[in-house]
């Protein structure tokens, strides 16, 4: 390993423990934020019906400046400043503010008015026969839509922050975001019912962007500063089309956008087949992927987040070697830390549920179809993880199409896999929405298996044994994880979900940390060494 490999992986490093520890503190806000909101609603119509309508917003938010402006703009922002080209950078990013402003809101507009259609045909129609629960869908749509424009240009400032390799105040967002959903659902929601879980989402969108601010202001005054006039001191709104890199970022964006509304779909196809399954699908299916998503987007998304720019400069320094060294320690950690977390989930997966939101309106029966949902999206977290990372090094190569048409294949297969796992659960005598949940799965490990092909042939290897060195002993220690923990259930199956779920964690934790060190892998000892570290000082 040489020692330019050396720097950039310890600074992916670095950067992944600060983007970690953010992470966790948002979706620990988010736990609590869904743990109030299912005491005060339960898995009911009424959440079901907030659930399809925030639906659309995220929606516009990931289209225009979620994935596939983050995708395009990252490595193109990235790159110029890696070049000593700061000037044009930061034109760039005052262009795609414009846009993504401008384009958000008039979708937005554009939305709003034709509402009602929108929930009928596209997204709820199971939600439509109730006449009270369809005006509701459509009001809940509209309060909700002011949040994507404030979430587009929000998305551009995390990219210019990651960008100088500032991730603290970026990742700490999604914190502020479920701070305002709380805010709704404990202020505003007793005397305003669900419609307070709306405006929670507006004001979580508010402090999505402010918290960012302070940090973006000293990058501009920073650079304002320099002697020679600058885009910053000359700025003014303008799409400036005619700019080389906008057009770079726009062409680019195109293939992603693509990909983003192929797996937004997806969603809208869960969402269309859940509206007309039992009351409660919906909302099982949104709790079930967020538990999901929490423990991937710290594993995972932590990792991906920290290495863009790494990733990108590399590309940009033409360091190929260095980025398939990187890409594989990438891989092979997110590895490590997906296999015991999926197990764990799918494992304790009812006394979880039991202990974080089975309270007030949250009852046995809404606890089942959580956990259901949860089994199958918690199989897939291994595949969303790889993903995860894989598309980042895509995007960094400025590469948006490779990914988009596997994204693409994967998602019409995922749509495909729903309707037929939907009608085979059912033909079993199983909860449908339990097929969705699988569906997403595999299609997810499919995409992933695509992704991990098509690098390896661009970088000529991506350092395979390295990664199977590390994955194997991973995968012995979760069997053994597993089987620990259905010990554990078995033996306490009286007990409390109090106890079985803390006791869990720390028995599935203890033995495939234990397994680990017997096999002597270096990760554990790079955790150990980041923690005695970290208590020094």
């Amino acid at each position: 390993m040489t020692e330019n490999n050396s720097n950039a992986n310890q600074q992916i490093a670095r950067a992944a423990g600060t983007v970690m520890f953010a992470i966790l503190f948002g979706q620990l806000a988010g736990l609590v934020r869904g743990v109030l909101v299912a005491r005060a609603f339960g898995a009911s119509p009424e959440l079901d019906a907030f659930f399809a309508a925030n639906r659309v917003s995220e929606t516009l938010f990931l289209l225009v400046a979620g994935g596939a402006l983050g995708s395009a703009f990252i490595p193109t922002f990235t790159g110029l400043l890696a070049k000593n080209e700061t000037d044009s950078a930061w034109r760039l990013a005052f262009s795609l503010a414009n846009a993504v402003t401008l384009t958000l809101s008039l979708l937005a507009a554009l939305i709003a008015f034709f509402a009602p259609q929108v929930v009928r045909f596209a997204l709820a129609p199971g939600l439509s026969s109730n006449p009270e629960l369809f005006a509701l869908t459509v009001s809940l749509l509209r309060i909700q839509l002011v949040s994507a424009i404030l979430f587009g240009l929000g998305g551009l400032i995390v990219g210019i922050l990651n960008a100088h390799q500032i991730f603290l105040v970026p990742a700490l967002t999604a914190a502020l975001y479920q701070l305002g959903i709380i805010f709704g659902a404990v202020v505003l929601a007793p005397s305003m019912g669900i419609y307070g879980l709306a405006w929670g989402v507006v004001i979580g969108a508010v402090l999505y962007l402010m918290v960012q601010v302070p940090s973006l202001y000293k990058l501009v005054t920073k650079n304002a500063s320099h002697a020679k006039p600058s885009a910053i001191r000359n700025f003014r709104f303008s799409l400036n089309i005619q700019d080389a890199n906008v057009r770079q970022v726009l062409l680019l964006m195109g293939p992603r956008l693509i990909g983003v509304a192929v797996v937004q779909l997806n969603f809208w196809v869960n969402t269309w087949l859940a509206s007309q399954m039992a009351p409660g699908s919906v909302s099982g299916l949104y709790f079930g992927f967020s538990l999901m998503l929490m423990a991937q987007a710290v594993i995972a998304q932590s990792v991906a987040i920290a290495a863009m720019p790494t990733f990108s400069a590399q590309h940009a320094l033409g360091q190929q070697d260095e980025m398939r060294f990187s890409l594989a320690s990438s891989l092979r950690g997110v590895i490590f830390l997906a296999l015991p977390a999926s197990v764990g989930l799918m494992v304790l997966r009812n006394p979880i549920i039991s202990l974080l939101y089975q309270r007030g309106e949250f009852d046995e029966h809404s606890v089942q179809i959580v956990s259901w949902a949860l089994l199958w999206y918690a199989a897939g977290m291994l595949g969303h993880s790889i993903m995860e990372i894989l598309t980042r090094a895509f995007y960094a190569q400025h590469d948006t199409k490779t990914p988009v048409i596997i994204g693409t294949v994967a998602m019409l297969l995922n749509i495909v896999f729903s309707i037929l796992f939907a009608r085979l659960f059912t033909a079993a005598g199983l909860m449908p929405h339990g097929g969705l949940a699988l569906a997403n799965s595999l299609a997810t490990a499919l995409e992933a298996t695509a992704l991990f092909v098509m690098m390896r042939k661009r970088l000529n290897g991506i350092e395979g044994g390295h990664i199977l060195r590390g994955a194997l002993p991973s995968l012995a220690a979760a069997i053994s994880m597993a089987l620990g923990l259905l010990g554990w259930l078995s033996f306490g199956a009286e007990l409390s979900a109090w106890i079985l779920v803390p006791v869990g964690v720390t028995l599935g934790g203890a033995v495939y940390f234990a397994v680990l060190a017997l096999l002597r892998v270096p990760e554990l000892g790079y955790i150990l060494n980041g923690v005695m570290r970290r208590i020094r000082r």
